[in-house]
């Protein structure tokens, strides 16, 4: 942790979750732990960012707070328990390198669906809230939570599908779910030992990153359009997640 690498993939990072998480590029979050993965081990990266994450969880809260969609947020939240403890298992069997591959995985495939969204490849019409698909986005948010903070893309599938959701409900939703799902996530990473009295003073250290960036996505959020931000981040992810499959490969 003392490379120069380490500090600035990691003050980017969580630059870029707290603006993420404020609101601005909403489900973006996640670049965090995958730019920090490709410079330590996964489980690092992974217990360096919780805190962090939720430190900005509890920032925006109070500009969110009652503005969420509830029904969504509920059904988000059950889903997300049985999610997370599908993570954990995963988590004690396979090796850093499968990990570096699933982050790796992920951080390919939130751009590539946006992109084909943007394309028309995939179409999908608004329709009534679903309780049913909300449990599924759950569980699978929960795991892709827990083994990369990359819970936002299946919430954000579930969520943008319903009819009349303005990013602000979407928003509002995203804070809560997670606020919640990464309690539980903290916890279980402290039985698994991913915490250690280093990771949390790095987490410490990277705090005033995270808040900065909070404060830059709750203002942006209503202010700024997210198209520069996202194609930022796109390229980021992209590069991200080619580098941590090569790792985990070679």
């Amino acid at each position: 942790m003392d490379s120069v690498w380490f500090w600035v993939l990691g003050g980017g990072g969580a630059l870029f979750a707290g603006i993420s998480k404020g609101g601005f590029g909403s489900g973006a979050a996640f670049v965090s732990s995958a730019m920090l993965a490709v410079v330590v081990d996964p489980a690092l990266a992974l217990g360096v960012m919780l805190p962090v994450l939720m430190l900005i969880d509890v920032s925006t809260l109070k500009p969110y707070w009652r503005r969420w969609h509830t029904p969504s947020a509920k059904v988000l939240i059950l889903g997300g328990l049985p999610g997370v403890a599908l993570g954990a298992a995963l988590f004690t069997v396979v090796s850093d390198d499968v990990i570096r591959i699933l982050i790796g995985l992920v951080a390919l495939s939130f751009p590539a669906y946006q992109l084909a969204r943007a394309r028309g490849w995939i179409k999908r019409e608004p329709a009534g809230f679903n309780p049913v698909a909300g449990i599924l986005a759950g569980i699978v948010a929960g795991f892709t939570s827990f083994v990369s903070h990359a819970g936002g893309p299946p919430m954000a599938v579930f969520m943008l599908s319903q009819k009349g959701m303005d990013k602000t409900t979407y928003q509002g939703t995203t804070v809560i779910v997670f606020w919640a799902l990464n309690l539980v996530k903290a916890v279980v990473y402290a039985v698994l030992g991913i915490f250690t009295a280093a990771s949390l003073l790095v987490s410490l250290a990277l705090a005033p990153f995270a808040l900065l960036g909070a404060w830059i996505g709750v203002r942006a959020h209503h202010a700024i359009p997210d198209r520069l931000f996202f194609a930022l981040t796109y390229t980021l992810l992209v590069l991200t997640g080619i580098r941590l499959i090569w790792l985990g490969l070679s």
